[in-house]
């Protein structure tokens, strides 16, 4: 059965045997043999999941690399993501308030693990709602670690040479100046994750002369009404205050500065209610250019041939 379907290939449902006999689902990823980057993309993310272990990080199963086959084996995650809860299927009942909450705790805790809890520094690149999986208990599991990358010691930045990777609403400002994925960026696609999950929209979307979900949140915010973003299809039934909570924290974690967004263990703090919710400027602050410029002369030569963008326009319309 196939489940989904990308530029590495295709992902199937796959069954194995247990120890005991017991059938075990698995969601087989198959990388494409005509895909020239197969192996390397291949390598790359086992390379880094299989070192991973976390209770908000779909498990690895098993991998095989034989006769041009390219398999990763995963835990199938029986709820799919939550993606497919928030947009797509329409005889999924709608998702509650505390379950929306608890798996925005759930990827924070997961991110919070990349960042700061494993031997190197992991940077995701590509934390949005269709890479967090849902396991039987509605419980997340951060997924899809083709983009992820890890960090020698002396390094807090991955520099992509082959252009932004990412999906447009998801990708912070100065990667399209930089081509650099660091601990911010990755803030910044949780940050739209908070605010699709609490407002049932899309980070890039059409509402009220925005395309920005964010753009829009932080106008009602200005205005005093930001929990008129939260779904209407929850019907009134949330926690009000924690609403305010995450839709503040999802603002602070898209903020353009990329040091104004706050770090994990701050974001775990908030979300546990220990800390209030940030303090959140009345107007979206402008993006302004990193001071930093590359370290070497071949990273600017090379960011400048892999054609990175010299300034970047989010849409404020309306304000």
């Amino acid at each position: 059965m196939k489940l989904g379907q990308g530029g590495f290939g295709v992902v199937y449902k796959g069954m194995l045997v247990g120890d005991n006999g017991e059938d075990i689902p698995v969601a087989v990823k198959k990388f494409s043999r005509a895909s020239t980057k197969g192996k390397q993309d291949f390598l790359q993310e086992l390379s880094i999941i299989n070192r991973l272990r976390h209770r908000h990080l779909v498990r690895l199963v098993g991998w095989c690399n034989k006769n041009g086959v390219l398999l990763l084996v995963y835990d199938l995650m029986p709820n799919g993501s939550l993606d497919q809860h928030l947009f797509n299927d329409s005889d999924m009942a709608i998702l509650s308030w505390d379950r929306r909450y608890n798996i925005i705790i759930g990827v924070a805790s997961a991110l919070h693990y990349l960042h700061n809890e494993y031997d190197q520094m992991v940077v995701h690149r590509d934390l949005k709602a269709s890479n967090v999986m849902l396991d039987s208990a509605f419980n997340a599991r951060l997924g899809d670690f083709g983009l992820a990358r890890a960090l020698e010691s002396n390094k807090t930045s991955y520099v992509e040479l082959e252009g932004v990777t990412g999906t447009m609403g998801y990708i912070a400002p100065e990667c399209f100046h930089t081509g650099k994925a660091s601990r911010e960026s990755d803030i910044y696609g949780f940050g739209a994750t908070i605010l699709e999950t609490v407002c049932g929209r899309r980070p890039k979307c059409d509402i009220a002369g925005f395309q920005f979900l964010v753009d829009w949140v932080w106008k009602l915010h200005r205005e005093g009404h930001i929990i008129d973003a939260v779904d209407p299809r929850l019907g009134g039934n949330f926690n009000e205050a924690d609403a305010k909570r995450l839709l503040r924290l999802g603002l602070m974690c898209s903020h353009p500065t990329p040091n104004k967004r706050p770090k994990t263990d701050v974001i775990l703090q908030i979300l546990s209610r220990s800390v209030p919710p940030p303090d959140v400027p009345p107007f979206k602050p402008a993006f302004v250019m990193p001071a930093a410029e590359p370290s070497t002369e071949s990273d600017s030569s090379r960011l400048h041939s892999a054609g990175f963008v010299s300034s970047y326009t989010a849409s404020t319309s309306g304000g």
